[in-house]
């Protein structure tokens, strides 16, 4: 399957701003490009690219005073298969996880996990571990949390969502990820490109998606499962661009300074055969 992916992203400064952008594929989807993914700058600046602490693909760029727009446009293979399903996945011991999987046990700026321990475990604890349990959080965090796009709150934490019973995606993510670290679950944040593909057309305007994954032991050995609260059913086409422990470490953009936003589009779409 072919996918066509890319954005436009336009800001406004008032003085020289540092900027750090995840604006890439992950590095495991680079070799599935099919066309060279280019961040064009207008006006054009200096970009330089290195990896941040979680691998994701981060460039800096000093903006000029005014505004600034950058954009993509390029296409990408992907195996057209959705999300893996693994029900008889285990949760792996504390004690016998890798010491990379660790961070993502602990709370962090959005997965306020002391806030709702006790919560997860009144709920979860008596659920069966491994995927049954993730997904038993899943479809809690689904029913819980009522999807409105103008309530998206850039303070909001997983404790705040669980009380105010709404949010975006990210509000999904964070909810479900602070409740999987609860029970001891090693859960990390993802950020990407997720189309209408093999689902009805969804008319809001497209943005980027934000899901998680987990960290169990399946069939072939322990590995990462992407789980998605928000849609609470396997999809097709995810392009993951970053992870994180939380909404933090993912952002599209970090600015040192204001630069409120002017415009932003994406667009991620099945290429027809043909």
């Amino acid at each position: 399957m072919r996918i066509r992916c890319g954005y436009t992203v336009a800001l406004d400064t008032f003085a020289p701003t540092p900027m750090v952008l995840l604006l890439n594929v992950r590095p495991e989807r680079q070799p599935d490009l099919l066309s060279r993914e280019v961040i064009a700058f207008d006006p054009p600046v200096q970009p330089r690219q290195f990896r941040d602490t979680f691998g994701n693909v981060a460039t800096r760029i000093l903006v000029p005073a005014g505004r600034i727009t950058m954009s993509a446009d390029f296409e990408i293979e992907d195996h057209g298969r959705p999300d893996d399903h693994a029900p008889d996945a285990r949760q792996i011991p504390v004690r016998d996880l890798p010491d990379e999987a660790l961070p993502f046990l602990l709370g962090s700026r959005y997965c306020d996990t002391d806030k709702l321990s006790q919560a997860a475990w009144d709920q979860f604890g008596s659920t069966p571990e491994g995927w049954g349990r993730v997904q038993a959080i899943v479809d809690y965090a689904h029913g819980r949390l009522r999807f409105d796009y103008m309530q998206a709150d850039a303070t909001r934490s997983a404790f705040d969502g669980h009380a105010q019973q709404i949010g975006v995606c990210r509000d999904f993510a964070h909810l479900a990820i602070t409740l999987c670290r609860c029970m001891n679950i090693p859960a990390r944040y993802a950020t990407g490109y997720l189309g209408d593909i093999g689902v009805p057309k969804d008319p809001a305007p497209m943005d980027f998606s934000a899901w998680f994954d987990v960290y169990l032991d399946g069939p072939a050995g322990p590995r990462w499962y992407t789980f998605d609260a928000r849609h609470n059913r396997p999809r097709i086409g995810r392009i993951v661009m970053a992870y994180g422990r939380d909404a933090t470490d993912c952002a599209i953009t970090t600015s040192f300074g204001p630069s409120p936003l002017a415009r932003f589009t994406v667009h991620t779409d099945e290429v027809e055969p043909g």
